[in-house]
């Protein structure tokens, strides 16, 4: 009874545990009351804030893209109508600059020609215009500076200055010279200079003849002024975005072609993490809106990505919570601290309550939940109870380990228990998955067994305990006995994603297991095994009939590590696999491709594999193994003469090495009866 004290303390915090949890859930369900109503403002004022911005952008844009295209169609209409020339300098540049001068979100008016030559006027920001020309031989560019006075442009300078700088290089060019209409792309590099911009570029036919190709730029910067005029709620922003969370445009009073754009806005971080934190769940390809809950700094934010009408690019509003919720939290947390003084009551008084009333006799509650977790069904006893409740719940215990008792008809008991942790009932029915199985046969036990009769127990009970400790050692489950074969697979019940490498590990396990223990027959020879492994698709799970059940693996894979464990005595081998173990271990093993062999009761033929070692954990042969690899090679290129001598340095390399032997036996045949042409390399198993 000495335990008794520490069990009712156990008990105690149980059911106190219970009644300040009941407390704690009305607590917490006052609280997700009064927080989902605060979320649903939130979000609807998110949202609110959101559409206007939407709205806002929208027609920024359509402002932006309706100068743009009256800029070109206004420049197109002088060139196509023959009042400006294309190699009128002067004109040209004229009609460039008052372009610039009426639209004023257009950063650059750009001319490009066929044979490389260059024309473009370019703002800077808001002081100043410069007029750069770059002939044909794109060496050098000259630079005509305007600078505003009175709010027309005066030229300043010219200069000139080495130039890398080529239209014929530049994709809005390459593009539009063989299109037939204008259209919006992207671009970042400018003759002076890296900065992201959008352009509406298009070829200029005259008379019928293409003379090069005309675009209106608008560099994003300007972009950014705008969102950094945009009022968002007290603490919100907004920002345009590429897919990968780059910045497109961010809100900078500074921003123009002059001055770069700066990412310093704090709610920057929160809306890139919005981007990356939506993933694969948002496409702005597909023009729908996604919100997003981030949070950065511990500071959480309400963030809608909203597609917009440049391919790729979204725009993201960040609305920190704390501008609607701060007053609920507030709320919030009195409720809570008028809560804790009746969760400390409530608490007293179950401890008081669980210590008179309920402790005695869950304490026998829990002994008998013990047994039945031991698996000891048998020692399971009923006890009342003046409280109905534990007495009807002794009762249900007695019942569930009377129901319990049909999971006996699994074998083993390890097996059974890990069945029932995991919920399976003891009814007929499996599953298809991805498994390893194992046969361990023992090598001439069938004459020894006549020979020694029932001495032969010991000897095989030894030889037992050494494959199941290893099988169980590296995650398998041993399936059965059928005399001296033991049957063990990996993949279930618990999934297995490496059940291949472990069942490999598990049977260079068994073989020196098998090989130290001592183990010899009747004559004092060490005994031997044999070992077949297979992978695939299997069905496993409860298989059998009402009255007796088994939890095994049935399928064509399973029959085929079967045949591989007889496959031994063929190549004189220990170790053989199939393709499918080969492919899923991979490295992680050391093999040699046997032969192709057409194992008892199929048509085709397999890989089959010799299982040498672990990768790494000890030292592998690569000699003989290359070797005889090469010398198969040969065979099935059917150059036998060449594959004989692989194979008999295969042997000088490791002696009595058989399937060397083998395989020059078949090179003999064929050198002295050459088979036709419909040959086949594949080795045909006569038995099972």
């Amino acid at each position: 009874m000495s335990v008794l004290p520490g069990l009712r303390i156990g008990i105690r915090g149980a059911i106190s545990g219970l009644v300040l949890a009941s407390i704690a859930i009305s607590a917490l369900g006052v609280h997700l009351l009064w927080w989902r109503t605060a979320e649903r403002t939130s979000r609807t004022l998110a949202n609110t804030i959101n559409e206007q911005i939407v709205s806002a952008v929208g027609d920024e844009l359509q402002s932006i893209t309706t100068e743009a295209l009256s800029a070109r169609t206004a420049v197109r209409t002088l060139f196509q109508q023959g009042v400006l020339d294309t190699s009128e300098a002067n004109k040209r540049k004229f009609v460039f600059l008052s372009q610039l001068l009426a639209q004023p979100t257009i950063s650059s008016v750009a001319f490009g020609w066929p044979d490389g030559s260059f024309s473009a006027a370019h703002k800077l920001g808001d002081t100043a215009i410069e007029l750069q020309e770059i002939a044909g031989d794109h060496s050098k560019m000259q630079i005509d500076r305007y600078e505003f006075f009175k709010g027309d442009p005066q030229f300043n300078s010219r200069r000139s200055e080495d130039t890398h700088y080529s239209v014929l290089d530049q994709p809005w060019f390459r593009d539009s010279i063989k299109s037939d209409n204008p259209s919006w792309l992207t671009l970042n590099t400018h003759p002076d200079g890296e900065r992201p911009a959008v352009a509406f570029a298009g070829p200029i036919d005259v008379n019928d003849k293409r003379v090069g190709v005309l675009s209106i730029v608008i560099e994003l910067t300007r972009v950014s002024r705008f969102l950094s005029q945009l009022t968002v709620g007290n603490s919100a922003g907004a920002f345009i975005l590429d897919r990968n969370g780059g910045a497109i445009a961010s809100p900078d009073t500074e921003a123009d072609e002059v001055t770069a754009l700066k990412t310093e806005d704090p709610l920057f971080p929160a809306a890139v993490s919005a981007i990356r934190q939506a993933g694969s769940n948002y496409n702005p390809d597909d023009g729908q809106a996604y919100p997003v809950r981030v949070t950065v700094d511990d500071k959480i934010y309400q963030a809608v990505l909203t597609p917009i009408s440049f391919p790729g690019w979204s725009l993201v509003t960040v609305v920190p919570e704390s501008e609607f919720l701060g007053p609920v939290q507030m709320t919030i947390r009195r409720l809570l601290i008028g809560l804790a003084g009746l969760v400390l009551v409530a608490g007293l008084f179950s401890v008081w309550f669980a210590q008179r009333l309920i402790a005695a006799p869950l304490i026998k509650v829990v002994n008998e939940i013990k047994h039945v977790e031991r698996f000891d069904l048998d020692k399971v006893e009923r006890h009342p109870s003046r409280l109905t409740e534990i007495e009807n719940l002794s009762g249900a215990i007695g019942d569930m380990a009377q129901g319990l008792v049909a999971f006996r008809k699994y074998i083993p008991a390890d097996l059974v228990k890990r069945l029932i942790s995991e919920g399976n009932k003891a009814t007929l029915g499996g599953a298809v998955r991805p498994m390893s199985v194992m046969f361990v046969d023992m090598a001439g036990f069938t004459g020894m067994s006549e020979r020694l009769g029932d001495r032969i127990i010991p000897q095989l009970s030894r030889y037992f305990d050494a494959v199941s400790t290893e099988v169980q050692a590296y995650a398998g489950t041993i399936d059965k006995f059928i005399g001296d074969a033991v049957m063990a697979f990996w993949g279930a019940p618990a999934p297995n994603a490496d059940h291949a490498v472990d069942c490999c590990r598990a049977a260079l396990a068994c073989q020196r297991a098998v090989r130290d223990s001592g183990l010899a027959d009747d004559a004092g020879n060490p005994i031997r095994i044999r070992i077949g492994i297979n992978s695939g698709d299997m069905l496993v799970g409860n298989i059998g009939s009402e009255v007796r059940l088994n939890y095994t693996v049935i399928g064509d894979a399973v029959n085929i590590a079967s045949r591989l464990e007889s496959a031994n005595k063929i190549y004189g081998s220990v170790i053989i696999i199939g393709p499918e173990t080969r492919r899923l271990a991979g490295d992680h093993i050391a093999v040699r491709e046997l032969d192709r062999l057409a194992v008892y009761g199929r048509a085709g033929g397999l890989q089959i594999y010799e299982l040498l070692a672990m990768t790494g954990e000890t030292a592998t042969p690569s000699r003989w193994v290359g070797l005889y690899e090469s010398g198969l090679a040969c065979y099935r290129a059917r150059d036998f003469a060449a594959a004989m001598q692989h194979f008999e340095g295969a042997i000088a390399d490791r002696s009595q090495d058989q399937p060397s032997s083998i395989m020059i036996e078949r090179c003999k045949r064929q050198l002295e009866l050459p088979a036709g042409d419909d040959w086949n390399d594949t080795m045909i198993a006569q038995t099972k």
